[in-house]
Order: structure tokens, then C-alpha cells, then sequence
């Protein structure tokens, strides 16, 4: 049994599986790195994966940079966001649905893993400082979503 059909890559409607995990994904390389994890984990449970980029005005600089204005934000995020998927999911081993929602990344991503098997986030994004092992997005994520989190953090440096 599925909790609900979406558009599949291809266009047509496509079963998502009972099981789902939640992926909050920003213009960082930890976030990247967050959703490999999360990929590899959904092929091996046979779970959907939700991707979900939350942007607030203060925080879309990410990825307007390099945009004159007047970019649509919600319509660049989506973009950059499904280019991500794109480069980082493997085409074909999990389903996927893409979202972009305007909030706090901390908030909107607790909603979002309303119903979820897992939340998985990055130890850090983009904002925030230098040398903090844990950023306030993960952190609040940790403390506040209803399901089990996952903080992956970037892969060791080769010395």
C-alpha cells in the first residue's frame, strides 16, 4: 500500500513507498554530502526521499550570487535544487519528490519530517561560522523533529 502518487522524473505517476526520508539540501558541500547519505539509505530500505530546500529572504544569497537581480528567488532555488538531486541521486534507484519551501530551514524542516522515517541533515550549511561542529539548523532539527535524525558530517580530510 502507498501513502500518495507524484510525478516521477519521466512525468508519469509513480508510487511512493510507505516509508520516506526527509532531506533538508542547501548550496553547501555538507548538504550534498547529506543527501548522498540519504540516497544510499533510501535504496537500501526501499525508501522515498524528500528533498527539501527551505529559503527565507536573508538567506537565499547562497545561490542568487551570481544572479543580477530581479531573480525570482523560489524560482532559482528550485533550480539550483534539482540540479543537486541531479548531480548527487543516481537517476532511476530511489524515488524522489523535490521541495522548496520559503521559512526557517530549522522549522521547515521539522514539518517536513512530520510523518517521516528519518530527517537527515548536514552538521553545517552554508551560514553560520568557522570551526562550529554543529550548526543551529541540525541542532534545532535534533532536538525538535518527530522522527529519528541523522547529522552526517563531511568526510575527513586525507592529510
Amino acid at each position: 500500500m502507498t501513502k500518495t502518487a507524484q510525478q516521477g522524473k519521466a512525468g508519469g505517476p509513480r508510487d511512493l513507498p510507505d516509508r520516506r526520508i526527509v532531506v533538508g539540501v542547501d548550496a553547501s558541500e555538507q548538504s550534498k554530502e547529506a543527501l548522498r547519505w540519504a540516497a544510499r539509505y533510501a535504496e537500501t530500505s526501499g525508501a522515498s526521499l524528500d528533498v527539501v530546500h527551505a529559503w527565507h529572504v536573508s538567506d537565499e544569497h547562497a545561490w542568487l550570487q551570481s544572479l543580477p537581480p530581479p531573480a525570482n528567488p523560489t524560482d532559482v532555488a528550485r533550480k539550483a535544487l534539482a540540479n543537486v538531486v541531479d548531480e548527487v541521486v543516481v537517476p532511476g534507484t530511489v524515488q524522489v519528490r523535490s521541495s522548496v519551501l520559503e521559512g526557517h530551514a530549522a522549522h521547515v524542516l521539522v514539518k517536513a519530517s512530520q510523518g517521516a522515517d528519518m530527517l537527515v541533515v548536514g552538521s553545517r550549511g552554508f551560514g553560520g561560522f568557522d570551526g562550529l561542529l554543529l550548526g543551529s539548523v541540525s541542532g534545532h532539527c535534533a532536538i525538535h523533529a518527530p522522527c529519528s535524525v541523522v547529522i552526517v558530517r563531511p568526510a575527513a580530510a586525507v592529510g
